[in-house]
């Protein structure tokens, strides 16, 4: 029986991609401005094949949004110290607060991922890192924080191709090391890892959306459409009316007649 991620489509982008990609980004800054107006927090994982266009999806997706209100969290390797701690420790530290997004470049899933395949976890540790996924994740609904789980899957082909282009170009060879070859060349490991992960980790709260991503542009128009109607899903997005006593000590400060319909002195 196949998994998941057979026969996931990638599509191409249409021609106007570029306004697709500006209204989007339009949708996601509206959205932002009411969950920080409301008081709510979003978690964004990005997860997904080295040289799957997380990052590029990261930059648009981010694109138009206040800098203060959300953080890009790059997950590596953990430092001494996070190795000493429990492998969550790391993540709650970097929870966002109430009015603000958190978007993890790779995350917790890693536990039952790159550490079940290259043997940093024992298969007791990522065994049981599957159910403290799910319990973290409710926790995060229950408390009102939308949680948006986004995989981007590319074939080897595509792989390979972007793996040749940012060797052959001197300012893109900084994201290739030898991890990247090592981890291709466990491509079936990493395939079973991750249909696991999408059987016991796709709940109701925190359900995964794959992409594919063979075409970059389309990718990140898919992948910024799935946070915008996930994150509006059941929030107001109406502006607020402007405060009766605000408009009034405006117009008498500034000298002028304000033209706002919705606020009524």
């Amino acid at each position: 029986m196949g998994g998941r991620l057979d026969g996931i489509e990638h599509a191409r982008a249409p021609d106007n991609h570029d306004e697709i990609e500006q209204a989007l980004q339009l949708r996601l800054f509206e959205i932002a401005t009411a969950y920080h107006r409301q008081g709510r927090a979003a978690v964004i994982l990005i997860e997904g094949w080295d040289a799957a266009g997380k990052g590029g999806l990261i930059k648009r997706l981010t694109g138009e949004l206040d800098p203060r209100f959300f953080e890009v969290v790059p997950i590596a390797a953990p430092n001494e110290l996070e190795r000493k701690q429990h492998y969550m420790a790391r993540f709650w530290a970097k929870l966002p607060p109430a009015g603000n997004w958190t978007i993890f470049d790779r995350s917790w899933y890693g536990r039952v991922l790159v550490e079940r395949v290259e043997g940093y976890a024992s298969p007791e540790e990522w065994g049981r890192a599957y159910s403290e996924i799910n319990a973290l994740e409710h926790t995060l609904a229950t408390d009102g924080c939308r949680v948006v789980k986004l995989f981007l899957h590319v074939s080897q082909d595509e792989q390979d191709k972007r793996l040749i282009d940012r060797l052959e170009q001197p300012w893109k060879r900084w994201k290739v090391g030898p991890d990247d070859f090592r981890n291709r060349a466990k491509r079936a490991a990493y395939v079973e890892a991750f249909e696991e992960m999408f059987e016991r980790c796709d709940t109701q709260a925190a359900p995964w959306h794959i992409i594919g991503a063979n075409h970059k542009k389309q990718a990140r128009i898919e992948g910024m459409r799935i946070i915008a109607d996930r994150l509006a899903e059941g929030v107001d997005l109406t502006d607020p009316p402007l405060d009766p006593a605000l408009k009034k000590l405006a117009e008498k400060e500034l000298g002028v007649r304000l033209k706002a319909a919705d606020a009524k002195a």
